[in-house]
């Protein structure tokens, strides 16, 4: 008797960072990729800032492929330390010199942004038809800049950079046609701005607090926040007493999430899933359940 047996597809992919213990990115691609019937692995590949030099960067890159790694996410401090280890760049993380997902494409090792195009997909779901021609940002770090590059090519004519750095704001305000300010001005520039994005670590459980003083919020203005653990952050809960429409970090960080998984296998990410997926990774994480405990500094990807 003989018997046959469909062999699933396996794909191997990694996150390489500082500090990923808490990352819920693992779990939720191993969930998108059972959906796929894909043998789907992820893992985690900590790395120290002294360890993020390109050439430190490059021979893990080189390492990761010999071992048959399809691809790699890079977070905090490898964003920019891994371009010299690339052949190509999309025209997203070029545009912002920064990458948060790598994929070996036969010979050539490419790299991509997938926190401006999971932004970009957020706002267009959550943000539609609201007045964008004024908009603050807060924070020029990674996060900021993929924002910042999200926000001009959906038509952002007037964007203001403000970051507790100024020399690193006015660096990426040139670098991308924007305005860098200092936060004494942040009153009179929300007097008249139509949306305000925050793209600092504030309002995570290690950083709590909000970015902005809500009396400073009028309900006109749209309020988006990447920070998703927690939630509702409380930039976030005083936009909404404030009449503000309102994006959490969500959508983001499942939008980048699926952009991240297409690029690794090739197959449509079911996004529907996906967030809630992350919904249920997150309420876990909130409520300590086994799987997650201890694993709840809230940061974003």
């Amino acid at each position: 008797m003989t018997t046959s047996t469909t062999r699933r597809r396996s794909v191997l992919v990694g996150l390489i960072g500082e500090g990923i213990a808490p990352s819920l990115t693992p779990a939720l691609h191993e969930l998108e990729g059972a959906r796929h019937g894909l043998n789907y692995v992820y893992r985690r590949i900590e790395i120290s800032a002294r360890e993020a030099a390109p050439a430190d960067v490059a021979a893990l890159l080189g390492s990761a492929r010999r071992m048959g790694f399809d691809g790699l996410n890079i977070t905090h401090p490898a964003k920019q330390t891994v371009l010299g280890a690339l052949d190509a760049l999309s025209p997203g993380a070029a545009a912002v010199g920064a990458v948060n997902t790598v994929v070996f494409d036969g010979e050539r090792t490419v790299g991509h942004n997938t926190d401006v195009t999971g932004f970009g997909a957020a706002m267009d779901e959550e943000l539609a038809g609201c007045a964008r021609e004024h908009v603050v940002l807060l924070g020029a770090g990674g996060a900021g800049a993929a924002v910042a590059g999200a926000l001009i090519d959906r038509g952002v004519s007037d964007l203001v950079i403000v970051d507790v750095d100024h020399a690193r704001a006015r660096a990426l305000a040139e670098s991308c046609g924007a305005r860098a300010v200092e936060q004494a001005d942040l009153p009179a520039l929300l007097a008249e701005a139509d949306g305000l994005v925050n793209a600092t670590p504030m309002g995570m459980e290690a950083h709590p607090g909000a970015a902005v003083d809500a009396a400073l919020l009028r309900p006109a203005m749209f309020v988006a926040d990447v920070v998703y653990r927690p939630v509702e952050t409380a930039l976030l809960a005083g936009a909404r007493t404030r009449g503000c429409r309102v994006m959490a970090g969500t959508g983001m960080a499942m939008h980048q999430a699926a952009d991240a998984f297409e690029i690794f296998t090739g197959e449509a990410a079911d996004r529907r899933a996906m967030l809630a997926d992350l919904e249920d990774l997150i309420a876990a994480e909130a409520a300590g359940s086994p799987a997650t405990r201890g694993h709840r500094k809230g940061e974003a990807e």
